[in-house]
């Protein structure tokens, strides 16, 4: 433990504490810049750029570019995880992103939105890359250009790229920062033959292989199963857990969860939480008191000795229908009728995506033919609804036996 923590082990607790925040700062926003989300950090992250560079790369493997007018950490890509995408970013919109990086290399520190367009459609072309001149494809490429501007690599000098939505585009002149714009890349490009290598290389493990990969999981994702992990991970985690729990609090303020299949960790401040749950919304409630539901209609099914039930899933999961989660959704809109959003609940098939889209977002659930795989730490939610009229919500006990003790007994330390 004192090798991991040494590099803060020579500083004092306040700086030890500064230091810390300054890395969960980091983690929320790699690319940190005055005039941004928490900008007015950027000299406290130049303050201590040494130890968050040493820090980082000792226990994550992640590279920190720290300079006076910005601060750039390259995490690792995400790889095939599909939910950890940029919150209103289509995959057309995504492919606008990197054709616009590809247009802006090269053209100085101002282009005229009309030129730019032109240049994103060509780069497109090159690219092999067919693109429809509607509606639906402007607002893409609006998308990707508000996108740019939030995270500072340019700004509207004169005029706005709203109007690329209209029929006649409105001209407006944009300006480009490049010293940004060339941080943006996380991946090696020069080391890439394709587009999916690009990928894989980006989600690679740093130079510590198992150590770097495992703690990345634990520090980017609430939950981590053992179950999930290749089995040298696994066992790597098993072996050190307690320690892991105590660095990564003293180095990223996070507190951890340790149980039989797995750990979560959280952050007690919610800063890291980029989907709050529980929350408000029909959609966020609803979701929360259907998980105790599927579970213990899952728990029942397996504890009756009968033909139609199947083993228990050794990673915990419970498998949960399509038609099972519109079951309990509906049940739950019919006996609570004046507690949801009509605009929300009129259309049951709607619902029933959202609810699945946002426990998937949460690592909740996992996608699994026509269903889903229900994410034991889905046991970390029990809720107890008052004496309203209706049908009282069904509430599981976590059960006694190790097969299903679904984060409720400690892991082996």
């Amino acid at each position: 433990m004192a090798a991991k923590t040494e590099v803060l082990g020579n500083l004092s607790d306040i700086d030890a504490g500064n230091v810390a925040r300054c890395a969960k700062v980091l983690l929320r926003h790699p690319l940190l810049r005055p005039g941004g989300p928490d900008g007015d950090l950027l000299p406290l992250v130049y303050r201590y750029r040494v130890s968050l560079q040493e820090m980082f790369a000792s226990l994550l493997g992640y590279r920190l570019v720290v300079e006076r007018r910005f601060a750039r950490l390259y995490k690792t890509g995400p790889g095939e995880d599909s939910t950890r995408g940029e919150p209103g970013l289509s995959p057309r919109a995504y492919a606008y992103v990197c054709l616009t990086m590809a247009a802006l290399t090269g053209v100085g520190r101002q282009v005229l939105l009309s030129r730019l367009v032109a240049d994103v459609r060509a780069a497109s072309a090159e690219a092999g890359i067919r693109l429809a001149d509607d509606v639906t494809d402007r607002r893409a490429l609006t998308a990707a250009l508000r996108h740019l501007i939030g995270l500072g690599v340019i700004t509207e000098t004169d005029g706005t790229v709203a109007g690329l939505i209209s029929e006649v585009p409105p001209e407006a002149l944009i300006t480009i920062h490049t010293d940004l714009l060339g941080q943006l890349l996380a991946g090696p490009l020069a080391e890439a033959r394709s587009a999916d290598e690009l990928v894989e290389l980006a989600a690679a493990p740093g130079q510590l292989g198992t150590e770097h990969a495992v703690r990345r999981r634990l520090v980017e994702n609430p939950v981590t199963l053992h179950a999930d992990l290749p089995r040298a991970e696994a066992e790597w985690l098993l072996r050190g857990q307690r320690r892991e729990s105590v660095l990564l609090e003293r180095c990223f303020g996070l507190i951890t969860e340790i149980r039989a299949e797995g750990v979560a960790v959280t952050d007690p401040e919610e800063y890291l939480t980029d989907v709050v749950f529980p929350s408000t919304g029909t959609v966020a409630r609803i979701a929360l008191l259907a998980l105790p539901e599927l579970l213990a209609e899952r728990f029942e099914e397996s504890t009756t000795d009968t033909e139609d039930s199947g083993p228990a899933r050794a990673d915990g999961r419970v498998a949960v229908s399509h038609a099972t989660l519109r079951e309990v959704c509906e049940r739950l809109v019919e006996d609570y009728p004046a507690a949801w959003s009509r605009q929300a609940t009129e259309d049951l098939d709607a619902l029933v995506a959202d609810v699945a889209e946002l426990l998937v977002r949460l690592t909740l659930a996992r996608p699994d033919g026509d269903g889903w795989l229900i994410s034991p730490a889905a046991h970390r939610w029990l809720p107890q609804p008052d004496d309203s009229p209706g049908r009282p919500a069904v509430v599981s006990e976590l059960p006694p036996e190790p097969g299903w003790s679904l984060f409720d007994e400690e892991g082996t330390p």
